[in-house]
């Protein structure tokens, strides 16, 4: 038992206190502010909810049955992006070979009667008892469609291990599927605002590229938001497709391709690229003698031939006389502008 299941439970199991006596002078009435009391109703909804799940769970708990995992489908509403956590689903798996399969999973009938199953929740229990060879231990309940989701996003949020944007794109795909906010809300345990901006942000950032970046786990809201902000054009589209698609892109773990994808959207790269890029000086003979880089801070100059080292000295003497008629030049030009 969890220690959030535990408190839980000890909420529901408090014997109710004593009244408090009419005379006690140190009660008084004191107005709460809204949001402190919306605050306490949501909280205490949440527990209720999670307490009725709870108990439903105890009363459910002999029907554990032993199925086969090859018949079992995912949920029609994934909320998790496909082999996108290896090494802790390997480590999961490694468990259940060890140790056995401690929690079950849960699952609904198939509506076509085929005697197949669809995952509420326990998608890589069952992905690792498939690979493992062995049954899957799972609860069987008669689940809606919005029963099914709850389900399967309150276990989720309760586990915190969804990325910002698979978060996100759970919460359009429910959307697009017809779903209503409330029952958005209810299974990523989040308020209107929070789904509101879930929701804006995968709608922002196409799909393709999304699933380019991968579930980019130490990345949150604020940073998704400034990606989705960029895209903006049809330019900065094109320059983060263009980078998705490099082989060097495939290479980098998710949270890495979510910065390059993020620069290339921003134009950093291509700046970079420009600012880096050094400048050939010919001179009349068409010959190269110099390379140049500069950007708004400084300006280097490396000769290629013999002569650089004369050449840098008759440049450093000529520099006074220069900076005077870069000057005057200047100068004239705003004479001329002004008359």
């Amino acid at each position: 038992m969890n220690k959030r299941t535990d408190t839980i439970r000890n909420l529901f199991a408090q014997p109710s206190s004593e009244a408090l006596s009419a005379d006690n002078k140190d009660l008084e009435t004191r107005r709460v502010p809204a949001g402190a009391v919306r605050t306490m109703k949501e909280t205490f909804s949440d527990i209720e909810r999670e307490n009725e799940a709870l108990r439903a769970q105890f009363a459910d708990s002999a029907r554990v049955v032993e199925i086969d995992p090859s018949l079992i489908d995912p949920s029609p509403f994934a909320d998790r992006f496909a082999h996108d956590d290896d090494a802790s689903f390997d480590a999961l798996k490694q468990s259940i070979a060890e140790r056995g399969q401690e929690i079950p999973v849960l699952v609904r009938a198939h509506a076509d009667g085929t005697g197949r199953y669809q995952t509420a929740f326990g998608h890589r229990r069952v992905r690792a008892a498939h690979q493992l060879g062995i049954k899957v231990k799972a609860f069987v309940r008669a689940l809606t469609d919005d029963d099914l989701i709850i389900a399967q996003g309150v276990e989720n949020s309760a586990r915190e291990d969804l990325s910002f944007i698979e978060r996100a794109t759970f919460a359009m795909m429910l959307e697009s599927s017809g779903r209503s906010r409330a029952v958005i809300q209810q299974a990523l345990v989040i308020d209107r605002a929070e789904a509101s901006k879930l929701i804006s942000v995968a709608k922002a950032v196409p799909n393709e590229i999304v699933r380019a970046i991968g579930k980019a786990p130490k990345i949150g809201r604020r940073r998704w938001q400034e990606f989705a902000d960029a895209l903006g054009d049809a330019s900065a589209l094109k320059r983060v497709h263009d980078a998705t698609v490099s082989p060097a892109f495939a290479k980098l773990d998710s949270d890495q391709r979510f910065a390059r994808a993020l620069s290339a959207a921003s134009h950093q790269e291509a700046r970079k690229s420009s600012a880096e890029a050094p400048l050939a000086i010919k001179g009349l003979d068409g010959q190269v003698f110099a390379h140049c880089r500069s950007n708004a801070r400084e300006l280097k100059l490396t000769m290629t031939n013999a002569a650089g080292a004369e050449f840098a000295n008759f440049l450093i003497a000529r520099l006074p006389d220069l900076i005077q008629e870069f000057e005057s030049s200047d100068a004239d030009d705003g004479a001329t502008q002004q008359s």
